[in-house]
């Protein structure tokens, strides 16, 4: 009986090591900046309104990771990044945004920010494909 206890304690802490290790936050800044691309990329049922146009999020992905390429000497943190590549229009001055499925729209810059609370561990550990409630 001892044995098995012994095992199914030993199984419950490799578990949970590895679950760990699959949640592991990241820790730089460049880390940081490449999840918050990413949950841009696969935000599900939704469009980013850039300039009065609508583009999914691969598109909006991509336009981030070049606004972030050619800002890189500006660009130092996550904060950063979401200030200066992925907010608003360097062109037009227009904000950023995202329509949910639900019609709700909201800025760029507050999801970002919220995802990035998530990301550091500051806000909770929901799905970022979560979109918001219409109310």
């Amino acid at each position: 009986m001892k044995i098995i206890s012994l095992i199914v304690v030993g199984l419950c802490l490799v578990l949970g090591i590895a679950h760990g290790a699959s949640t592991t936050q990241p820790r730089s800044e460049k880390e940081k900046i490449e999840a918050l691309i990413g949950i841009v990329h696969d935000l599900k049922d939704a469009k980013f309104i850039r300039n009065g146009s609508e583009y999914d999020g691969p598109a909006a992905a991509d336009h981030m990771r070049t606004k972030w390429s050619a800002g890189s000497g500006s660009i130092k943190t996550a904060k950063d990044f979401i200030k200066l590549a992925a907010t608003g229009s360097s062109v037009s001055g227009k904000p950023y945004l995202i329509r949910f499925k639900t019609g709700k729209e909201q800025s760029s810059a507050d999801f970002l920010l919220a995802q990035l609370d998530r990301l550091e561990g500051r806000a909770p550990a929901t799905a970022p494909s979560t979109m918001p409630s219409a109310g």
